[in-house]
């Protein structure tokens, strides 16, 4: 924990009034006269200045780890929040035949391939949709079909995570 240093302003009942006095070399010392003091001032000493040092680099530190702490919290959100895509497949072979495999392009690509596919039957018609399957993902798409005998399926997919 930080400790406060409340600076006081040396003040004098005269300020910036010397003494002068000739030295043996011929230059010229100046002494203070100060005259009564009013208030003593905080010391301007190593001591005090290494305080205050410490602190700023406490504080430096307290707001690297805060911010990233921030962008950690932005990562998980945005690992939570995900694209709901909507896609049409089609099938024109004969059961048990299907051919209905779809390219889906991502809007977000991932950063990796740690992203879920979930996908909802919205309408299916010609047959039964079957299970739905998902294939060779990448960061920016992935396959999607079913393995049923439907000519037309209508699906509600969530993809969800792959950014950090």
């Amino acid at each position: 924990m930080y400790n406060w240093t409340d600076w006081q302003d040396h003040v004098t009942q005269f300020e910036d009034r010397y003494t002068e006095s000739r030295n043996d070399d011929g230059t010229i010392t100046h002494t203070p006269v100060e005259g009564e003091i009013l208030q003593q001032g905080t010391p301007q000493s190593a001591r005090n200045f290494n305080h205050m040092e410490d602190g700023i680099s406490n504080a430096g530190e307290l707001a690297a780890l805060l911010a990233i702490g921030a962008i950690h919290r932005r990562q998980q959100i945005q690992d939570l929040s995900g694209d709901v895509l909507e896609v049409e497949l089609t099938n024109s072979m004969e059961y048990p035949f299907n051919n209905s495999v779809k390219t889906v392009a991502l809007a977000h690509p991932r950063n990796n391939l740690d992203y879920t596919v979930a996908a909802e039957v919205v309408e299916c018609s010609g047959g039964s949709v079957g299970d739905i399957e998902v294939t060779e993902k990448l960061v920016n798409g992935f396959k999607i079909e079913h393995t049923g005998s439907a000519k037309k399926a209508k699906l509600k997919v969530f993809v969800k995570g792959g950014f950090y």
